[in-house]
């Protein structure tokens, strides 16, 4: 019984880089001015994201122009992420102990909470007719955590399982420009691996094995797919690769940093992504940045006092 309780404990330490971590703030109290604080690189569109540089997470808005905080209070506000229109934002949020699905206007007004869970409800994903959020559903039973999807319909809050004949763990959801398929992680057994579930043919394909990759995303037109692996370093790169599996290349490939949180440009040429040189379930000095698709040239984008992570660009 002994060896079990370690071989779980040394598994769920092996999984960390792949799940959902809730961060303890660093800058508790601290002021600062973010209107000071401006990309380091001219780039189009806009960017979300979280950030604790203000003592707890909340979500910010980065344009060419500089920074512009959305939301602010005493909880925590984590995971934003575009509708398809570019008019509403997504996010997670704390304020009654557990998290739930809230989302609000572009400039971060009108808030409306989606869903009532006895669990958290965390990372997510728009569905590509900006009806419907798909979403992670956390259950923590001790030291276990298991995670199932679900989806909520915007306008009528009605909420629906997703995948429920999945026999395992399945979470952070994304879909194709078309919506026919969606990208999400799953665990079989031990670790986790890009799946893609087909609503056509209802059919589901891991896309890698091995239980070192996580996190799909497609680009906007379709044509790949970004994840995150840690096969190549143990640690975590952005790698591309066809939506069918086929044609897997790691696009950043610096062994002494963890890179996650891929979210692609606009014109699908760059991929704005999190960094950081220390174990991301630590105090890491995580910064945004950006990596040329074609060349594999990678640039600072931003960093400031806090953690900057789960980057949504539009």
């Amino acid at each position: 019984m002994k060896k079990y309780i370690i071989f779980i404990l040394l598994t769920s330490a092996f999984l960390i880089p792949c799940k959902t971590e809730k961060r303890d703030p660093i800058n508790q109290n601290k002021i600062i001015d973010i209107k000071s604080i401006k990309p380091l690189l001219p780039f189009k569109g806009k960017i979300v994201f979280q950030s604790d540089m203000d003592g707890d997470n909340e979500i910010y808005l980065l344009t060419s122009k500089g920074l512009k905080k959305l939301t602010d209070n005493t909880w925590s506000d984590e995971y934003p992420k575009w509708s398809p229109d570019g008019k509403k934002i997504a996010f997670t949020a704390n304020p009654k102990g557990s998290y739930e699905i809230f989302i609000m206007n572009d400039d971060g007004s009108d808030i409306v909470q989606l869903t009532k869970t006895k669990h958290n409800a965390i990372e997510h994903a728009w569905f590509p007719d900006g009806k419907k959020i798909a979403y992670t559903i956390e259950r923590r039973r001790g030291i276990f955590r298991s995670y199932k999807l679900w989806m909520v319909d915007i306008k009528t809050k009605k909420t629906e399982r997703l995948l429920a004949d999945f026999q395992g763990s399945c979470a952070l959801p994304n879909f194709s420009p078309s919506g026919h398929l969606m990208g999400f992680t799953g665990k079989r057994t031990i670790g986790w691996d890009v799946a893609i579930y087909d609503f056509k043919t209802k059919r589901i394909s891991f896309l890698t094995e091995g239980g070192k990759s996580c996190r799909p995303h497609f680009s906007h037109d379709g044509k790949k797919i970004a994840y995150v692996s840690s096969v190549a370093d143990g640690k975590g790169d952005i790698w591309l690769m066809n939506p069918d599996g086929s044609g897997k290349m790691r696009l950043t490939r610096r062994d002494e940093t963890y890179d996650y949180y891929p979210s692609w440009s606009p014109d699908d040429k760059f991929i704005v992504f999190s960094s950081s040189k220390r174990n991301h379930k630590k105090r890491g000095n995580w910064a945004l940045y950006l990596v040329n698709v074609k060349t594999g040239r990678i640039r600072l984008l931003l960093d400031t006092p806090g953690r900057e992570l789960f980057p949504d660009w539009h």
